[in-house]
């Protein structure tokens, strides 16, 4: 397992970060490179990605997130997570259709009007590589980071996959297996250009409990080893319970952690990143049996809630996990995007779980150390 910071029990944020109020541009599925050719909004974009940095900095965090600005105020607060992609990436319809999930009088529970809200899109051609730009993005945040980054990668292909309605290819399989390369290549770039710790973000390792086949299981894992394969970098899959409008999706994923994980055990990342907060810490006992090799980033701050916990409840909810998974294998983290809240909240938040990390880390006797690139 690689390190990127020099202590133990480091802090972060799963990726996304509010946007300042003043920010307002839109991409509106353009370029970057075409966007930003509009002075005003290039200089907003990278005011935004300062703050979103500093913010994190000032807090505490050990390794920070570029914020993703670039996420329109889309469906769902989050919804440019899937967007984002599908506007860049050849063979995706622009058009937000109905999600794919919702039938003809089916009863309108929250997880079918957030889904709704979320939209499908139409698979209509063969998919290629399009302006995703992720490489574009941590060369203009890292010029303002002085402390490690994370770079988050994502929608992930599955999570694509499951919003969509399939005209072209067969199922979401068939895309999923796709869209590999093309995250693949992105997150080689990356590397290239720098970057050594890698966060794929991918709900759609779920799959299965809909599909009711673990057989499902396998091919899932061989897209995200075709994803990262080559990538020199440290490895981490994000898979959470959903944030629309704060919510998550409470009635899709109640079967919890443990129906999934031991599925993913042999994909070759070195970090499974998790929410917890937001279920009381539910779901620990999933991970006694977490192989020696993998880490974990654990969501103790519950971002689906405009409530500021105090450092010593974040120190709780550490405490419980260590009692599973050793502290040499922990990340803390938020449960998942901060992008739904306001950016004083957040950065309350955040500060929070850094000073909750610092009372953990004394109680085991471990000197706050300065975190190295």
């Amino acid at each position: 397992m690689r390190s990127v910071v020099d202590t133990i029990l480091p802090t972060t944020m799963v990726g996304s970060y509010p946007r300042p109020k003043w920010f307002k541009d839109q991409l509106l599925g353009r370029d970057i490179r075409v966007a930003f050719k509009a002075v005003d909004h290039a200089e907003a974009f990278d005011d935004a990605t300062r703050l979103a940095i500093r913010d994190q900095e000032e807090a505490g965090l050990d390794i920070v997130t570029d914020g993703q600005m670039y996420f329109d105020d889309y469906v769902g607060v989050i919804g440019s997570f899937c967007w984002y992609l599908y506007e860049r990436i050849p063979g995706f319809e622009p058009a937000k259709e109905e999600h794919p999930s919702v039938v003809p009088g089916a009863e309108r529970t929250k997880e079918v009007a957030l889904l709704s809200d979320w939209g499908g899109v139409i698979n209509s051609g063969p998919v290629s590589r399009g302006p995703l730009r992720l490489t574009d993005f941590y060369k203009a945040a890292s010029a303002h980071a002085t402390r490690p980054m994370k770079v988050s990668v994502g929608a992930g292909p599955i999570n694509l996959a499951w919003h969509a309605y399939y005209n072209h290819y067969s199922g979401p399989r068939e895309l999923s297996e796709a869209l590999a390369p093309i995250f693949n290549a992105e997150m080689k770039e990356l590397v290239a250009a720098g970057a050594n710790f890698l966060q794929l973000e991918d709900l759609g390792v779920w799959l299965p409990l809909f599909t009711g086949n673990n057989d499902d299981f396998k091919w899932i894992v061989d897209v995200i080893r075709q994803c990262v394969d080559g990538v020199d970098a440290k490895i981490a899959l994000h898979f959470c319970y959903g944030n629309a409008w704060g919510n998550r999706l409470a009635g899709l994923f109640s079967r919890g952690y443990e129906a999934v994980l031991p599925f993913l055990y042999e994909a070759p990342v070195d970090q499974f990143v998790l929410d917890f907060a937001n279920r009381d810490m539910v779901d620990l006992d999933s991970l006694r049996d977490l192989p020696s090799d993998k880490e974990v980033g654990i969501g103790v701050v519950d971002v689906r809630t405009s409530m500021v916990e105090t450092p010593q409840e974040i120190a709780d909810r550490i405490r419980k996990v260590i009692a599973v998974v050793p502290p040499e294998r922990v990340h803390l983290t938020t449960d998942c995007g901060m992008k739904p809240l306001a950016r004083p909240i957040a950065r309350m938040k955040l500060q929070a779980l850094a000073q909750a990390a610092q009372i953990v880390r004394q109680e085991l006797g471990v000197k706050q150390l300065v975190a190295t690139a």
